[in-house]
């Protein structure tokens, strides 16, 4: 539709599925914005598929002795490790359980070209950069997360007793693009959580 538009005004569109707002310039013709945004939309993604096992000190005591299975999400603090689809997978596996406490977990995806099959690990900090991709709201009854354009969610970040049993899933591959894992300790003041965890893909 057409609106009179004056110099300097602003045009915002607003997603009715996560509430996200989009600025745009009015200098643009409306009607090509809304085409843009549509098709910058992602495709839905299917939810994966979880499960749970009791061998929680079997899977700490392997996954321990690995180079890069452990590590410690401190207090307050949200991390996210990066999984990109790798060109001889069809499906991401991963599989973590805590030390003593339980921690928050979600899945997201982000449709963007693969330039590295290499597993990262960004905390809250450098993860500013992602705008729009923390998640708000209550992580024991799921966080609501603003995603724009290239992102998607598989799964909301929900609270997850990983000291009592390995929290395990899968996910078939949507595209090419890069899996955000997210570990979220942001509602605990005091403790930092030892996190044991392994991904792969088949």
């Amino acid at each position: 539709y057409h609106v009179p538009q004056g110099v300097g005004d602003i045009v915002m569109i607003q997603s009715d599925h996560t509430g996200a707002v989009d600025i745009l310039s009015a200098e643009l013709e409306t009607a090509d914005l809304l085409g843009e945004q549509r098709k910058a939309q992602p495709p839905p993604l299917a939810p994966p598929t979880m499960w749970t096992t009791e061998k929680t000190k079997e899977f700490k005591a392997k996954i321990g002795k690995e180079k890069n299975g452990r590590m410690v999400v401190k207090r307050g603090e949200v991390v996210t490790v990066r999984v990109p689809t790798h060109p001889h997978g069809k499906c991401i596996c991963w599989e973590f359980a805590t030390d003593d406490y339980d921690i928050g977990f979600g899945v997201y995806f982000d449709w963007t070209t693969v330039t590295s099959t290499a597993i990262t690990v960004q905390d809250e900090e450098e993860e500013e950069e992602i705008e729009g991709l923390a998640p708000v709201g209550d992580v024991e009854r799921g966080s609501k997360s603003y995603l724009r354009n290239r992102y998607g969610e598989i799964m909301p970040v929900y609270r997850r007793n990983s000291h009592r049993e390995v929290q395990a899933g899968s996910h078939e591959y949507p595209g090419e693009g890069i899996y955000l894992l997210k570990f979220d300790n942001s509602y605990s003041l005091l403790r930092n959580k030892t996190l044991f965890f392994h991904v792969y893909y088949t």
